[in-house]
């Protein structure tokens, strides 16, 4: 895929942004390629989780306002539906790796991430930083608001004031300063970034898949619920059907022989 660097581990499926040379900046052709690239590993049994993270020293400096390559690249959309489409790429980061995937997604910011960057990593389910990571909005001082599904992922994540404040002052936070703001939930030192994520995708891939997916799913949809008690519907019919299905009870009977389960996804 263009400028994606794609690799499965285990059960992980990592995405890697890779245009180093140019801070891992966004054309449509990466955007589209990350998108897709989230589709095909919904796709995929054998994928239980989604790494995200970039080449070289940034994460992603936003929309490449420089130019440069963009070669065309499938989007699984006709001709017809992309010249209607108002989210572009852009706006189907959040749809694409929050709610048209189960499959969690988990960011590693190893650099800057500014602008459609930082909206691309507020996407992800969870993000960690490397001790050398900058958070930028990156909107205002281009003279616009933001898009990338970041008023929606912002606010969900630190509250109204909270993102308010980091979006309309408008600056670079460091790694240490995100995580005080809730923007990560963990900082490591840059050599570690690699290792860690992997680490942290691999323990959540060790779980019940369908679990971690049903989990998933009833998590990114809590912001959008307007009926509490149909919710409640919702988890007890979830969790049923996590312990009626062949993982569960590999996991009870795990359990009860004090033993690691071996988990197969159904």
């Amino acid at each position: 895929m263009a400028h994606l660097a794609v690799e499965t581990i285990g059960h992980v499926r990592v995405l890697r942004l890779d245009r180093p040379e140019r801070k891992n900046a966004l054309t449509a052709s990466l955007g589209w390629s990350i998108v897709r690239a989230v589709g095909e590993a919904d796709a995929d049994d054998d994928v239980r989780v989604v790494a995200l993270t970039g080449n070289g020293d940034a994460f992603c400096s936003g929309l490449d306002l420089g130019g440069g390559d963009d070669t065309p690249v499938e989007t699984g959309l006709s001709d017809q539906q992309q010249i209607l489409d108002e989210k572009s790429w852009v706006g189907r980061f959040l749809l694409a790796l929050r709610f048209e995937t189960d499959k969690p997604v988990i960011a590693g910011i190893n650099g800057a991430a500014v602008g459609a960057g930082l909206s691309l990593a507020m996407a992800a389910d969870i993000r960690i930083a490397a001790g050398t990571a900058r958070l930028h909005p990156g909107y205002l001082r281009a003279g616009t608001s933001p898009d990338g599904g970041l008023t929606w992922s912002l606010p969900t994540l630190v509250g109204h004031e909270n993102a308010m404040r980091f979006l309309l002052e408008s600056r670079f936070v460091d790694a240490d300063e995100a995580l005080r703001r809730g923007l990560v939930s963990e900082v490591v030192p840059a050599d570690q970034l690699d290792g860690r994520l992997l680490e942290l995708c691999g323990a959540v891939a060790d779980q019940a898949p369908l679990a971690v997916q049903r989990t998933k799913r009833l998590v990114a949809r809590t912001p959008l619920i307007t009926d509490i008690d149909a919710r409640m519907t919702d988890e007890i019919r979830s969790a049923l059907a996590g312990l009626d299905s062949e993982d569960g009870q590999e996991a009870v009977q795990a359990f009860i022989e004090r033993r690691t389960p071996r988990f197969r996804g159904r």
